[in-house]
């Protein structure tokens, strides 16, 4: 049979020469190149969302600090634009790097607070991370009481062993652990007694209309009744309605993030605050 060679292919054999392949491998080098500046320039910053009590919503258990790099014009990029394209390279670090910088210099100038902070089990066996993580707790005796490290489920099973030992040395200083997005990443119920983590974060995608859908409702019931086996404290993040939030309520979930309680911000209440008292 004859092969028409005039014919784009658009098999699996085309792989990044075809126009598809090229259009995402020009996009990715945009956005290594974007951030890798921003690093350069130092256009990182931490934007701010509260995590409230849930039995006292207008209660603020604690903020997460959320990573964002800025454009040389000043538009904000949210992480979900860029991490994926640099989780697995050294800008990733760098950002992880830069986050608990940022962080721990918050909770050094607001001896109030207490913070969470995004990392990846990679950022474990970065030594600049590491340097970062130890000058930072050591700047006063409370910080560490007041940090909370957020690993991912998917990042946590990528290197287990490493991130229990890891944790055990470092909640010695009294820093704790979050286990981010669970639900979603497949982690082993066996790993739960060597992690001991503090707090479990239940994904999003269970919280949307957890009201009206029966099987979210289920499912965030076992979430949490993992959660309280294994004495974590819990969170449901993405909570975006009252129903939803009073269904949360009802069911005993710990706290609740998400826009109902407030967006992520580069100016949050606690800056904002502080100002007026000093105005």
């Amino acid at each position: 049979m004859m092969i028409d060679r005039k014919k784009p292919r658009l098999d699996a054999d085309a792989g990044d020469h075809s126009p598809l392949g090229v259009a995402i491998s020009e996009d990715e080098r945009a956005t290594l190149s974007l951030v890798k500046d921003a690093i350069g320039a130092k256009r990182l910053r931490l934007a701010f969302q509260p995590v409230v009590l849930s039995v006292d919503p207008g209660r603020i258990a604690f903020y997460e600090g959320l990573i964002r790099v800025l454009e040389p014009s000043g538009r904000v990029i949210p992480a979900k634009d860029f991490m994926q394209a640099v989780e697995a390279r050294e800008l990733g670090r760098q950002i992880d790097c830069a986050a608990l910088e940022v962080g721990l210099a918050t909770l050094a100038r607001r001896p109030e607070l207490r913070l969470s902070i995004n990392m990846s089990a990679r950022s474990i066996g970065y030594p600049p991370w590491i340097k970062t993580l130890h000058r930072g707790l050591s700047v006063a005796p409370t910080i560490g009481e007041r940090l909370i490290l957020e690993i991912s489920e998917t990042s946590a099973m990528m290197l287990p062993e490493i991130v229990a030992s890891f944790m055990d040395k470092v909640q010695a200083a009294g820093v704790a652990f979050a286990l981010d997005d669970f639900g979603t990443g497949g982690l082993a119920i066996r790993y739960f007694k060597d992690f001991s983590f503090d707090i479990l974060k239940m994904d999003g995608q269970f919280v949307r209309g957890l009201d009206h859908d029966r099987d979210n409702r289920s499912l965030v019931s076992a979430l949490l009744a993992i959660g309280r086996s294994f004495d974590m404290f819990t969170v449901a993040n993405s909570v975006e309605t009252p129903a939803e939030a009073a269904a949360l309520q009802k069911l005993g979930v710990d706290c609740m993030q998400g826009y109902l309680f407030g967006a992520p911000s580069l100016k949050p209440t606690f800056d904002i605050e502080a100002a007026k008292k000093t105005a």
